[in-house]
């Protein structure tokens, strides 16, 4: 039996199968939960709250590694404050916890997202998720404890419960609310969530300190991605083009009605921003993990299939 691993967010999309990999890897794990977690068979779940770093002290004793995918992950404008205390403050004690217990080495699920210039702080205390991914890099980084970040684009695949945005695009495409086309400049990069949790592995093995690998599968403009939806779920795609003023005045609309009430917003800003921006992984990046980690590129259309089959069978659309 290989070394004992302290894993956060193993409840979660990408942890999930995180936590998956390295038990098929050999390795033993205890798992972070702020809340119930099914029992995984050869994981020991333990309780914590990454915003309270006393709370972690004990339960990071005798690991040898740390993974760090735990993260808040909201577009909602009331959970920007709890967005700051999770994914900046909160790594910075899990850092500074695990350096004290002896960790000896990290791995940090970040964003492809952090590669983008015009993630931006609201105010100097309140962050937008992408803004706050880029701090928590920077946290990360800044700590004693020797570090590997993992960058990956959007995953998709089986088990995306919540769902994440990007799940959430594709459940409401196969529920027929997609009633307008996005911005034509718009387009994104998806990757195989299994490629990206195999990268994890790798780079808690074999991984250079300080370095961050970007996780990247296929480059789709929007109108690619939703013509390849359509073509998988049986649903058409949209003849209308939502214009790009009307978007950001239902979006702004959406935030203030959002920042009274506490709702999620059916029109996130940030997605809106998002939208018309080509969040491409670039091949050079892509390659670079793929030498150094040894993890090579899964074809994206085995993923979506997958997410699809797994939304429908779990209720997420018929």
């Amino acid at each position: 039996m290989r070394d004992l691993v302290f894993l956060t967010g193993g409840s979660g999309f990408v942890g999930a199968h995180v936590l998956r990999a390295l038990l098929d890897a050999g390795y033993r794990v205890r798992a972070l939960a702020r809340g119930p977690m099914a029992t995984v068979e050869g994981a020991e779940i333990v309780s914590g709250d990454l915003t309270q770093p006393g709370t972690l002290a004990h339960v990071l004793d005798d690991c040898r590694y740390l993974v760090h995918c735990a993260a808040q992950y909201s577009f909602g404008p009331r959970d920007r404050e709890a967005i700051r205390r999770t994914n900046v403050l909160g790594t910075e004690g899990l850092f500074a916890a695990a350096h004290l217990a002896g960790v000896e080495r990290a791995v940090l699920t970040s964003s492809s997202a952090t590669l983008d210039g015009e993630a931006h702080v609201f105010t100097s205390h309140t962050l937008d998720y992408h803004a706050s991914k880029i701090v928590q890099e920077r946290a990360a980084f800044a700590s004693r404890l020797p570090t590997v970040a993992v960058l990956p684009t959007a995953p998709v695949g089986t088990g995306d419960w919540k769902p994440t945005p990007t799940g959430a695009m594709i459940v409401d495409f196969m529920r027929g609310r997609m009633i307008a086309r996005p911005p034509a400049s718009g387009g994104m990069n998806l990757v195989d969530v299994e490629q990206v949790a195999q990268a994890h592995v790798a780079a808690l093995e074999r991984g250079s300190i300080g370095e961050r690998y970007v996780i990247g599968g296929e480059n789709f403009t929007f109108d690619a991605l939703w013509d390849l939806l359509a073509e998988l779920t049986g649903r058409p795609v949209p003849r209308v083009r939502a214009p790009v003023a009307l978007m950001y005045t239902a979006a702004w609309l959406d935030e203030v009605r959002c920042r009274v009430s506490g709702a999620t917003p059916f029109v996130p800003l940030e997605g809106v921003r998002m939208s018309r921006r080509q969040m491409f992984a670039d091949s050079v990046d892509s390659m670079k993990a793929e030498h150094a980690l040894g993890v090579g590129v899964r074809p994206v259309i085995d993923a979506l299939v997958n997410a699809i089959v797994w939304y429908r069978d779990h209720g997420y659309a018929a």
